[in-house]
């Protein structure tokens, strides 16, 4: 099933919304029903649709394999064998 067609089990709604301008932006408020999760989203266009979808979370590995290696050397550390302890 394509990623932008609905499950099944989904039902779809449609409301009509106000487009109104926000500095030199044009803005629409979502209406509580549509809510996406977090404080980001993830929008493109498709033909005359506009789609919006939540901005998928990063795991902790997939933000760690996106870091460059750092290139600087680290100072040899002495690691001496510790004495023998009798207990």
């Amino acid at each position: 099933m394509l990623q932008h067609m609905p499950k099944s089990a989904e039902i779809i709604h449609e409301r009509h919304v106000a487009l109104f301008k926000n500095g030199r932006s044009q803005a629409v408020r979502i209406p509580r029903e549509f809510e996406l999760p977090g404080k980001e989203a993830i929008m493109r266009k498709e033909g005359e649709r506009l789609i919006i979808e939540p901005n998928p979370s990063r795991s902790l590995l997939a933000i760690l394999s996106g870091l460059k290696p750092l290139q600087e050397t680290f100072p040899s550390i002495a690691d001496p064998i510790p004495d023998e302890i009798d207990f």
